[in-house]
Formats: structure tokens, C-alpha cells, sequence
């Protein structure tokens, strides 16, 4: 109930609506529980008296009846499903606006088909509960209880003797639907592994074929589809056992009637007309009583749904803004570590007494073997992650005291992994400036030596790059990442090995493209190739999260320590690759 009652505030902006829908749906209740009255009339007075007009009539406000009804369904359905689709939409557009402002960690700790599946099968769950459920939920609610209230006018004794078996049928559907809720929990989380495998397989479709393994992920695929299955069955089994229970103890109160009912005929306590009334009115309660159990069950799995939506509704940014920061503008791009220490666990320290000064225009080049906490420094610098102590500041001022977007919006990134999305080149490039012009865009194309291989397509900049850009090369999608940096125009620029797995030729076009974009801006190249840094005003050698060496190309090779030996490691290694 918890979950449910969380839904109740996004119903509140259509609260109009829904009272329109439940009028409407009164009114068509109201129409079809007066049926079994007419047939009572039709037994106790036209039959029994051969009252024609009588007769008439009651054809007519039969005709009537049903007219109303139509009207009022048509008023109800429609009414409710602009409620529940709208509500659906909003939850839909708070989750995904929600995961935008996550910060990184959560994302590093999830799968994407995890995440996915959140926004996919949770919301499905949802919707269809919400969108017939609460319809039919209403409507069998008031015609239940519509029943009842007929058949306690009629007979109460007979009534009393019929609903004995309520709390019963009560227990056993509280009972089972909580049963119903865990296996739907278990089933949407198999059903996440199943997207999580998805999206893998189709991103890295390239690897899996270049090593021949489309039968290891057939295979792997198969085992957890198995999984799913036999989850939802069993999911299935207990949802399924529900009605024929109700059912069942249901009987007992038919049988009751029978025999009570046929007793006050007999003896004149009950005219014919009235049990047969009764009957139907029973028989019409049973119904909603059968589909509110079924409905309960699906109610129980959309719980487990709405569990998960709002799991990740309540968590909560580790990065956050505190209330008074202030917007960051007009930066010369000074940019100090101040004794700065990190971690992405407690007690497993990543950097150690970081302490760094990149002044305004220079380049600062990191260096060091894989997982030395390169990527982690620049990583502080857009606040991806809070320092464990210490302090980053931009000229000055403490960045954890400004705006993260007024922040971000001073930095350019120029990532190893160059992401692109889908759509046109034009709109990937405008990515850096939303409101750029088309003159904007290229001239940003130009400087980053991309202009004249997207005018050769045939669609130029409108020309669609397809997922991730799939339909360029590597030098092009780096091109197309640097044309959208240059766009950007930071004051602060993050490389991280922004030349690295392209050919000569593409290194060469790309490389000039980044020796414009560096220009009077300050710089932090992450490098593996070290001939790429020879320039750079500052190098720091990074081992095991600490600065180990700082100095120029020409300072760190002089001291012969760990930038010296990656030097020569890599000089000797180009020289055995050029034999």
C-alpha cells in the first residue's frame, strides 16, 4: 500500500477528471444493478398479474437503461485513461529526469539493462495496472457493493447468511497476493538480466563476432531466458490459484442461498420474483469478487514495480549542489589541488596528497601505468566525484561552492571513448552549443579538420551517424568530438588520450584539431603516448594515486626515474614496431 498511496500525489493535478469518471462510472453501476430489479417486476407483477402495459414499460426503461449505460462506459473509460495515461507519462518523465541528475556512482554500480528495465518493464507493469486496473477496479468495486446493498434490501437474513464467507476469501487473497508480489519482484529482476544481456551483446556485437563466440552468448542468452521463464511460471502458478480459490469458497454462499432462500419461498417469507432477484444479484456480485482477486494479483505485481521505480526515485545524488552556491562565470582558468585525497570505497584510498597548480593557458600532462589514478584526477575536476579532503579550485574558488552546471559549462572533454548519438553530424556537433547557428557549427567543423570529410557525404551535416556513430570512422568521431569541444569554447579542456588507436594520417588531422582547440585554454592531457606530451608545460608522473615526479619533458627524462623508464619503454617498443 505503501507504493499505491505514493501514486495518490500524482493523481492529484486530475482530480477533476477522475471525479467526472467516477460520476460516469456510477451512473452506468447504477443502469446495470437496476436489471435484476426489472426482472424481479418482471416475475412478481407482469407475469403473475399479465399486466401488459406493465410490460411495455419495463421493455422500455430496459432500452433506457442500456442507452445510459453505453454513454456513461464511454464517459468512464475515456475519463480515467486520460488520468492514469497522463500519470503513467509524468512518472515516466520523473524517473528519466531523475537519472539525469543521478551522479556517476550510481551508474558505475548498475547495469544499463538494469537501469533499462526500470524505464521499460517497471513502467509496463505499472501502466497496465494503472491504465485498465484502476478502471476496472472501480467499476467492479461499485457494482460489488452496489449488489450487496440490494441484497440486504431485499432479504437481510438471506443477505448476512451469504456474505459469512467474506473474510475468508479475504484472508486467502491477502495471503496468497503477498506471495504474488515477491515472485513478480524476482521476476523483474530476471527480466532486467534479460535486457542487461541485450544491450550488451548488441553494443559489443563487433567483439562477439571477431571472436566467433555468437554460440557462447546463444547459449548464455538461452540460460537466462530459461530462468525468466520458469520465474514467471511460478509467478504464474501462484497468480493463477487465486481465482479458483475464491471461487471455491465462494460456493459455500451459493449453496446457503439455495437452500435458505427456497426455505422462505416455501413458507412466504420471499416471493419468487425477490430470490430470483437475489440470485442474479449474487451471481453479479461474484463476478467483481473474482475479478478484484485477479486484479489484486496484478495489483501485488505492479507493487513490486512501483518498489523499484521509487527505489530509484529515492536516491539520492552524492554529488550535490549546496544551497548557496553561486554561478560560476567569466574563469581564467587557473586550476589548484589542494592536498586532495579520494576514494571511491571507504577506506581504499584511489589518490594520496594530490597537490597541483595548472595556471591559465598551460598544458598539464598526466602519465603513468593503467589504474595510477590519471583518470581519477581529471575525473574532480567537472566534480564527477567528491574529494575525501581537500579542496579543487578554479582561480581561486572553491568548486564545490558553485553551481555543477555553471561549473561544467567552463570545461571541454575530449574523451579515449568518443560517444556520439544518434542522429545527424550537425546536431552531434551543435551537442557542444545547443544554440549554435549553422555558420557556428561550421566553422567549429573546420578547426577541427572535419568540414571536408562531412562535405563529402552525401548529406553532408544533416547526414545520420547512426548508434554511437557507427557509420564513421575513428578519426572522424574524434574530429566530430573535438568540433564539438571547439564549439563549446571552455576555458578548461580535458584530453584523455584524445589521439589514441588511429591511424598516422588520422592522428595527424586530429592532432593539429587539438593544437587549435588547446590554444589560450588550460589543458589536462591524459597521455599513453608519450611523444604526444613532449610540449607540455608541466608533466606529472602518477604511481599508486600519488604524485611521484613533476617537471618538463626534458627535467623528468634528466632524473631517469618512472617517466624516463615509460619513455624509453615506449621508444624501444616503436623502434621494434618501425623494424
Amino acid at each position: 500500500m505503501h507504493s499505491y498511496l505514493r501514486l495518490l500525489k500524482y493523481f492529484r493535478p486530475y482530480i477533476g477528471v477522475l471525479a467526472a469518471s467516477i460520476i460516469c462510472l456510477l451512473i452506468a453501476t447504477g443502469a446495470n444493478l437496476i436489471l435484476p430489479w426489472i426482472v424481479k417486476n418482471v416475475v412478481d407483477k407482469v407475469l403473475i398479474d399479465k399486466n401488459i402495459f406493465l410490460l411495455n414499460m419495463i421493455v422500455l426503461g430496459i432500452v433506457l437503461s442500456f442507452f445510459i449505460k453505453g454513454i456513461s462506459s464511454y464517459g468512464q473509460i475515456y475519463f480515467m485513461s486520460f488520468a492514469t495515461q497522463r500519470v503513467i507519462a509524468n512518472i515516466r518523465e520523473s524517473l528519466y529526469r531523475h537519472l539525469q541528475k543521478l551522479s556517476l556512482d550510481f551508474f558505475e554500480k548498475r547495469q544499463t539493462g538494469e537501469i533499462m528495465s526500470r524505464l521499460t518493464n517497471d513502467i509496463a507493469l505499472l501502466q497496465g495496472i494503472l491504465t485498465n486496473g484502476v478502471i476496472e477496479w472501480f467499476t467492479e468495486s461499485f457494482t460489488f457493493l452496489g449488489s450487496l446493498a440490494f441484497l440486504f434490501y431485499i432479504h437481510w437474513k438471506l443477505a448476512l447468511l451469504t456474505v459469512i464467507v467474506l473474510p475468508l476469501i479475504a484472508y486467502l487473497v491477502n495471503r496468497i497476493g503477498k506471495k504474488v508480489r515477491e515472485a513478480s519482484g524476482k521476476v523483474q529482476t530476471k527480466l532486467g538480466d534479460i535486457t542487461s544481456i541485450l544491450q550488451e551483446t548488441i553494443a559489443g556485437i563487433r567483439i562477439v563476432k571477431a571472436f566467433a563466440r555468437e554460440e557462447y552468448e546463444i547459449d548464455k542468452f538461452i540460460h537466462h531466458n530459461n530462468e525468466t521463464f520458469l520465474t514467471i511460471l511460478r509467478s504464474t502458478r501462484i497468480s493463477a490459484i487465486l481465482s479458483p480459490i475464491v471461487e471455491f469458497a465462494g460456493s459455500f454462499g451459493i449453496v446457503a442461498i439455495v437452500w435458505y432462500g427456497g426455505h422462505e419461498v416455501i413458507v412466504g417469507h420471499l416471493t419468487s420474483g425477490e430470490l430470483v432477484a437475489f440470485l442474479i444479484y449474487v451471481i453479479t456480485m461474484s463476478t467483481p469478487m473474482n475479478r478484484l482477486s485477479r486484479l489484486y494479483g496484478n495489483a501485488q505485481q505492479a507493487s513490486a514495480g512501483a518498489d523499484r521505480i521509487f527505489e530509484v526515485l529515492d536516491t539520492e545524488p552524492t554529488i550535490q549542489e549546496i544551497p548557496q552556491a553561486k554561478i560560476m562565470t567569466d574563469i581564467k582558468g587557473q586550476v589548484d589541488f589542494h592536498s586532495v585525497y579520494f576514494a571511491y570505497e571507504k577506506g581504499n584510498l584511489v589518490l594520496e596528497d594530490i597537490s597541483l597548480t595548472a595556471k591559465p593557458g598551460e598544458v598539464l600532462a598526466l602519465v603513468g601505468p593503467s589504474g595510477a589514478g590519471k583518470t581519477t584526477i581529471v575525473d574532480l575536476i567537472p566534480r564527477f566525484y567528491q574529494p575525501y579532503s581537500g579542496m579543487v579550485t578554479i582561480d581561486g574558488q572553491d568548486i564545490s561552492q558553485v553551481t555543477l552546471q555553471s561549473l561544467r559549462e567552463q570545461i571541454g572533454i575530449v574523451p579515449q571513448d568518443i560517444i556520439l548519438f544518434n542522429g545527424t553530424i550537425g546536431e552531434n556537433i551543435a551537442y557542444g552549443r545547443l544554440k549554435a547557428t549553422k555558420d557556428d557549427i561550421v566553422v567549429a567543423a573546420k578547426a577541427a579538420n572535419a568540414h571536408e570529410f562531412i562535405s563529402s557525404l552525401p548529406d553532408g551535416y544533416e547526414t545520420q551517424i547512426g548508434d554511437r556513430g557507427v557509420k564513421l570512422s575513428g578519426g572522424q568521431r574524434q574530429r566530430l568530438a573535438i568540433a564539438r569541444a571547439i564549439l563549446k569554447n571552455p576555458r578548461i579542456l580535458i584530453l584523455d588520450e584524445a589521439t589514441s588507436a588511429l591511424d598516422t594520417e588520422s592522428e595527424i588531422l586530429v592532432q593539429e584539431a587539438l593544437d587549435r582547440l588547446m590554444e589560450k585554454r588550460t589543458t589536462f592531457v591524459i597521455a599513453h603516448r608519450l611523444s604526444t606530451i613532449r610540449n607540455a608545460h608541466q608533466i606529472l608522473a602518477i604511481e599508486k594515486g600519488k604524485i611521484v615526479e613533476k617537471g618538463t619533458h626534458d627535467q623528468l627524462l634528466a632524473k631517469e626515474g618512472l617517466y624516463s623508464r615509460l619513455y624509453e619503454a615506449q621508444f624501444k617498443a616503436q623502434e621494434s614496431y618501425n623494424i
